[in-house]
């Protein structure tokens, strides 16, 4: 594989073959970071594409000082699918408020002992809203506001989704035992 830094110089450029290098360097990554929150492939390609096409727009932007290229990469494109879904105004999920007789039982992470593989494995058993908003904060780390700030949504139900994730994972995991 090409130099990351002959292939950002590329991109810089606007040189087609090096943005091309670039987008399949990172495309599977970045296609497993979209299928958390896409069950369709055209929503999950578009969402990388959404992403990237920023990236290539903004390259000059990126500055090494204040973190690596793939990190900005990653949180470029996870931009650009949060973007994708808030815009989809025909799209509708099933959102159910938390209420007191739900509780929410803040636990241990139940990802922390499995490896990379096995935890997009477990993901993609989980309904698709419940998979984004658990992705969103146990994977990459947001607060419950800015997982509800960033879906346009109630902390009430991020924690509904946090607190079913947990249901069925812990089922889930009994089961693979």
């Amino acid at each position: 594989m090409e130099n990351l830094t002959k292939i950002l110089a590329g991109c810089r450029r606007r040189d087609r073959k090096s943005q091309e290098k670039l987008y399949r360097q990172f495309y599977p990554v970045l296609f497993a970071l979209c299928r958390n929150f896409f069950e369709e492939k055209h929503d999950i390609l578009t969402a990388i594409n959404n992403g990237m096409l920023k990236v290539f727009q903004n390259i000059d932007q990126y500055e090494p000082a204040k973190g690596e290229f793939f990190n900005w990469t990653y949180t470029t494109v996870r931009n650009a699918a949060l973007t994708l879904l808030r815009d989809r105004k025909t799209q509708t999920f099933y959102y159910e408020e938390i209420s007191d007789y739900m509780g929410f039982e803040s636990g241990e992470n139940p990802f922390e002992q499995l490896a990379a593989g096995d935890i997009h494995i477990y993901l993609l058993q989980l309904p698709v809203a419940t998979r984004r908003i658990c992705g969103l904060f146990y994977l990459d780390g947001f607060s419950v506001r800015e997982i509800a700030e960033a879906l346009r949504i109630s902390e009430g139900t991020v924690k509904w989704h946090l607190s079913e994730s947990r249901v069925r994972l812990r089922t889930i995991f009994e089961k693979s035992l």
